[in-house]
């Protein structure tokens, strides 16, 4: 996909398959708009005011408007004008994107960034605009018998004034990095599991290190794992007859090897159960094939680290992911094994379909080497996050108050929201164990705080931060996929770090 910017101060004279232009309701037309309704002497107006009510996200396609050079003007719907905000811009090029990929158009002009809101800058409205076109372009073809064809739109353009077009080309640049990011994200998802296993998200990351030359990786196998001492990962992955892998994948941008006085690195730590039945713990077997996304966190990582490296961020970003199936056999883990982890910690394993944290807290331990100036691990981890929260927003929890409030922020900013939930010591007293240090479950109350409090046993020696993604990683049913959250959230959060 290719994304420019047009400055051309004569609308009407711009020649392209789709110009689109926003209306707000009560008939009020945009600059563009009116411009381009001057230009087709009143023709704009009387479509709206006949049939278009701009009800936000609503699209409408007018074909050779007499005095314009463009093919078709898409009318995008923006609501109340005083309403107006960061969240109906996306959504109305979200409409804009899925126009133009359903009709097979290969190239359209937008206008909408230059219209101002009150909670984002050109910059980000220009990279909310790369990154709906570039969600609306993904297709899934991997597994198919005769391959999909390949959306035909490959230029968009942003039409904004001359003193404004760096600012629009960077957001640009930025949307697109995004969103190559969550493609990479929501493939990996969508793959089945027999062929996205742990091994494969291990040659993913080695690919992305011969891709991009700020990324190096290194994939741990099974001995390597068990020379680290890792026996909690170790006890969730000895159930499948598939190999575990434990992959880092660095980013060390040239003025991060300068040594001394370098910034420490911020960590992401990625679930990576590539399957998960529950193990003897065994799931329902009503939507199960879904239990495949059980590693979206995973591809966050990978997708964020892409991205990353894309945009050469000038901050070491350090990526861990372990990656294994829980599976029932007769090696897998049993409902009152005790199992010790790389810290030491001893952990009763009461519900063998907790295996999220069981394998987090090895990759939580072994981030401690990097000295790190704050950790984020992203899971799927809890069904009760989903429950509590739904699919709007993603589970944080922290008790530091400066990685709470920058990855609140980074979510409204990035449209890919985050919510705060409690971490109180009281919450702790659940998953007490007659039996070792901690159980790795504390009952149905509080599933999604339990969890978070679980891991946060392991994460003394530097700030850290959870995020539960059950709810927000994928859709369900007819429209079951990966959505390639949280890529924007933890990229703005870096960008914001490094600013």
């Amino acid at each position: 996909m290719e994304f420019s910017t047009i400055t051309s101060p004569a609308l009407h004279t711009i020649k392209t398959p789709a110009l689109a232009v926003g209306v707000f309701e009560s008939g009020i037309l945009s600059q563009a708009a009116d411009a381009l309704d001057q230009a087709g002497q009143g023709a704009l107006r009387a479509i709206v005011k006949a049939e278009f009510d701009a009800t936000p996200g609503l699209c409408l396609a007018l074909h050779n408007v007499d005095g314009i050079a463009a093919s078709r003007v898409i009318l995008l719907g923006l609501g109340k004008q005083e309403h107006y905000n960061a969240a109906m811009h996306a959504r109305a090029q979200g409409a804009l994107a899925a126009y133009c990929v359903r009709t097979g158009l290969g190239a359209a002009v937008t206008t909408l960034a230059a219209i101002d809101t009150p909670d984002a800058t050109l910059t980000a409205r220009a990279r909310a605009a790369a990154l709906q076109v570039s969600s609306a372009a993904y297709q899934y073809s991997a597994t198919f018998s005769t391959k999909r064809p390949a959306p035909k739109l490959k230029t968009f353009n942003l039409h904004t004034s001359r003193a404004q077009s760096a600012y629009a080309q960077a957001g640009l640049r930025e949307g697109a990095a995004i969103g190559a990011g969550m493609a990479l994200t929501r493939e990996l998802g969508n793959l089945p599991p027999n062929i996205c296993t742990p091994t494969y998200l291990g040659k993913t990351a080695t690919d992305l290190a011969r891709q991009f030359k700020t990324l190096k990786a290194e994939v741990l196998d099974e001995r390597k794992i068990t020379a680290l001492k890792m026996g909690s990962f170790l006890s969730v992955a000895r159930g499948s007859a598939e190999p575990p892998a434990f992959i880092v994948l660095r980013h060390t941008p040239p003025a991060a090897r300068k040594g001394s006085g370098k910034a420490a690195p911020i960590v992401l730590v990625g679930k990576g159960v590539t399957f998960d039945s529950g193990g003897i713990s065994l799931k329902p077997g009503q939507a199960m094939d879904e239990m495949k996304f059980d590693m979206c966190g995973a591809a966050s990582v990978l997708g964020t680290l892409r991205a990353v490296a894309e945009l050469e961020l000038p901050r070491e970003v350090i990526g861990i992911i372990p990656s294994c199936e829980n599976l029932p056999s007769g090696t897998a883990n049993k409902p009152g094994d005790v199992v010790t982890s790389m810290s030491g910690q001893t952990i009763e394993i009461l519900n063998t379909d907790a295996e999220g944290r069981l394998i987090l807290c090895d990759a939580l331990t072994y981030a401690e080497r990097f000295k790190p100036a704050a950790v984020i691990d992203i899971a799927t981890l809890t069904g009760a996050c989903v429950i509590a929260l739904g699919h709007v927003n993603s589970g944080l929890f922290s008790r530091d108050e400066a990685l709470v409030q920058g990855l609140l922020e980074a979510g409204k900013t990035a449209l890919d929201p985050v919510w705060h939930l409690p971490l109180d010591d009281a919450y702790q007293d659940l998953l007490k164990s007659n039996f070792a240090d901690i159980a790795n479950i504390g009952g149905r109350p509080a599933g999604s705080i339990t969890a978070a409090c679980f891991l946060s046993r392991f994460t003394s020696k530097y700030p850290w931060a959870h995020l539960d993604i059950a709810g927000t990683a994928w859709k369900e049913g007819k429209e079951k996929g990966a959505t390639g959250r949280p890529v924007p959230l933890l990229m703005q959060y870096l960008m914001d770090q490094c600013a």
